[in-house]
């Protein structure tokens, strides 16, 4: 027969188990609540234009910069480490087609999220946070202002446009940085390294990327807002807000990366 203790034991665990299932799934409804509430506002006009451009310019053009570093080192050093086997089996020409590969279909489209979640959806989620506990969003309502309508909106449809579009610039930047390795490093020929970086790619490959980048979009943009809109505790609660909205949007891109790359490459081979 086993012991009270051992019984206690195994009550609290499951009331732990079953407390944070309910949170899961209260944290799951509620963002594909607002999900559907940001794709509803987003059809009824009148849109804000002036606020998308805003949002289109703090989200994309000011993160180029970063992003064209990270996709150009990460270009170089994954043209570096392939280099030290191909090397061996006599087989460099053929760094260019796996630096074009991974650029476009995983490292271009999943890099390029990861910084654009940590330097835009911080940012989303401290701005949003900050406006919830100052009472800011109560006062919208007030105002009979929607708050998905004016704050959620824009950001969400400037993620949609500028993360596609960043992703094209990584994944340039990327097969360059593979190119001055394997031009100026490895002495591959100018001719040969790019006939071999483009000679394997097809549209496919773009494609899924692009559509990877809308989907990391999506996921950057209501994990941000929803928690910035469910803020409370005042400053501590914008910074562990905007912590987890990181961390949650981090999870989320590599698993729907992982769940992507399982749909195109292996259930619908085309």
């Amino acid at each position: 027969m086993p012991s009270n203790n051992n019984l206690k034991s195994i009550e609290n665990w499951a009331s732990t188990l079953g407390t944070r299932f309910v949170e899961i799934a209260d944290y799951v409804g509620g963002a594909c609540i607002l999900l559907a509430q940001t794709i509803f506002w987003l059809l009824i006009p009148p849109l804000k234009r002036k606020q998308v451009f805003d949002q289109m310019d703090k989200i994309g053009v000011k993160s180029l910069p970063i992003v064209l570093l990270t996709s150009l080192f990460t270009g170089m050093v994954l043209a570096l480490q392939s280099a030290y086997q191909m090397q061996k089996m006599s087989a460099e020409m053929y760094i260019a087609s796996l630096v074009s590969l991974s650029m476009v279909r995983e490292l271009g489209p999943v890099l390029t999220a990861l910084v654009v979640a940590g330097r835009v959806g911080a940012s989303i989620t401290a701005e949003l946070g900050t406006m919830k506990v100052t009472e800011q969003i109560d006062a919208l309502e007030t105002l009979a202002t929607n708050p998905v309508k004016y704050l959620v909106v824009p950001r969400f449809l400037a993620l949609i446009i500028m993360l596609p579009l960043l992703t094209v610039y990584a994944d340039m930047i990327g097969i360059m940085g593979g190119y001055i390795i394997g031009v100026f490093k490895l002495n591959i020929g100018a001719n040969m390294y790019m006939r071999m970086t483009y000679q394997p790619l097809v549209f496919k490959d773009v494609f899924t990327g692009l559509i990877k980048s809308f989907a990391f979009g999506i996921i950057i943009a209501i994990v941000a807002c929803f928690q910035g809109m469910k803020t409370d505790g005042g400053a501590e609660g914008v910074g562990k807000s905007t912590t987890l909205a990181v961390v949650i949007s981090f999870i989320m891109i590599i698993a729907a990366d992982c769940f992507f790359t399982a749909l195109f490459y292996f259930a619908f081979k085309v």
